[in-house]
């Protein structure tokens, strides 16, 4: 993706007499435009955009911005049944060798909502928000945040598709047993059971997806915590009808105590990442596991790419305060962008989101591989938090990736995954997500 500093046009601007200023203004647009359509059509779509305001007179600024091997997906098990698997891969430790495996199976279904396209109720209310408002085509259509967080979302009660040893909830089990909270600042917290000693029971845990749908989008999680340890596996993505065929997008995704945060696309045959370097795509990650994403013939592990910031997940993330992530389903394709705190562009906090001022994305899938209106449909939005299952469990001995540099069974002194969480309920106080707000918007 071209990145487009603003000083160059903020200088010409001030340079401009009276007379002149429109003309060469347009001029300058017009050359910032052509360089744009060799990325895509949205990009340059919202540089125009970007740009027209500038010569309005509003202030703007543009942000400036492991090669391991291991993929999961997760089905959405809430209606029909199916089965998928996680993925095998290899990695290196820091004598130089080292290996992780894992595969499982679930069920996956559909969601209730609206149809024909998108749907979307706003819920919640968000603080003032900061920054400097930008021109944008991106309206909001969807909001949670607060004591309304949880309005617009189905708690998901089935045995867990990934094989995870835990009991996901209902809302009112939830609630009674402390695994839901609005905190003081207003922040929704999502917790598991931290009883010390469950004997052979499963743990506790809360999944929930959104009642609405999109076939396109704009998502984006303000969160300040995420569930982080040996043996927990937490995630945020989107999911459509009949996995793999409406496509799943895992924006958020790791297991113990990782440190980069993998993003993965699993879908039917045909889409592809059309390179596996990093500098061809555009993009600040790293693609793992392959270019094909299709599950079925990958053995259901699809196509990753891993972040390259080491605050991008887990315990690393927490201590620098969190941060946002983005990802954007449109016709030119998915992009998954991070922001650490103290590094969000002010037009997200202002409410009035701009990709096109967002710099190099953390991960792309383009159209030109990957038709988003062929491979993702009526996508709606998942948070779970389980334990264990086909990745935690299956990499539980692995080391060498980011974060985990030796192994949760060297760290633990447990043998198994299982073991540890069923005996150790007090080392999951930090496995909680906290978040400030959940926002979809809509390309208008």
């Amino acid at each position: 993706m071209l990145l487009l500093h603003p000083l160059p046009l903020c200088l010409i601007l001030l340079l401009l007499d009276a007379t002149s200023a429109e003309n060469l203004a347009s001029r300058a647009v017009e050359h910032v435009h052509r360089l744009a359509t060799h990325h895509s059509k949205g990009f340059a779509r919202d540089l125009r955009i970007a740009f027209g305001a500038v010569m309005l007179g509003k202030r703007q600024q543009a942000p400036f911005g492991f090669n391991n091997r291991v993929v999961y997906c997760k089905a959405n098990g809430t209606l029909n049944a199916g089965s998928h698997s996680g993925s095998s891969g290899s990695g290196s430790n820091d004598s130089g060798s080292g290996s992780e495996s894992g595969s499982g199976s679930g069920s996956n279904g559909t969601h209730t909502g609206n149809q024909g396209g998108s749907s979307g109720s706003a819920t919640g209310s968000s603080p003032e928000p900061s920054g400097t408002p930008v021109s944008t085509p991106w309206k909001l259509a969807e909001s949670h945040s607060g004591n309304n967080f949880f309005d617009g979302w189905s708690f998901f009660t089935n045995p867990d598709p990934t094989n995870g040893i835990v009991d996901y909830v209902d809302q009112n089990t939830g609630w009674s047993h402390n695994l839901l909270e609005v905190n003081s600042d207003g922040h929704v917290i999502m917790r598991v059971d931290t009883t010390q000693n469950i004997g052979n029971a499963n743990r506790e845990s809360v999944r929930i997806t959104t009642n609405s749908h999109y076939d396109q989008g704009m998502f984006i999680l303000d969160a300040v915590h995420m569930p982080t340890g040996c043996g927990s596996w937490p995630a945020w993505w989107t999911n459509g009808p009949n996995w793999p065929a409406g496509g799943e997008i895992d924006i958020i995704e790791g297991v113990n105590d990782y440190t980069n945060n993998q993003a993965t696309i699993h879908t039917n045959p045909g889409c592809t990442i059309t390179s596996d370097k990093s500098n061809v795509l555009g993009i600040t990650g790293n693609v793992i596991g392959g270019t094909n994403c299709a599950a079925a013939e990958t053995n259901n592990q699809g196509c990753g790419i891993r972040s390259s910031s080491s605050v991008s997940y887990g315990a690393a993330f927490n201590n620098n305060g969190g941060g946002v992530y983005a990802m954007t389903l449109n016709s030119t394709g998915v992009a998954i962008y991070f922001f650490p705190r103290g590094s969000i562009p002010s037009d997200i906090q202002a409410g009035t989101p701009l990709p096109a001022l967002w710099g190099q994305p953390m991960a792309i899938w383009g159209s030109s591989g990957c038709d988003p209106s062929k491979y993702f449909s009526q996508q709606s939005m998942i948070f779970d938090t389980t334990f264990c299952g086909d990745w935690a469990s299956g990499v539980w001995s692995a080391s060498g990736i980011p974060g985990q540099e030796s192994s949760c069974a060297t760290r633990t002194g447990f043998s198994t995954c299982e073991d540890y969480v069923r005996q150790n309920g007090n080392a999951f106080q930090q496995a909680y997500w906290e978040i400030k707000s959940v926002k979809v918007y809509q390309h208008s």
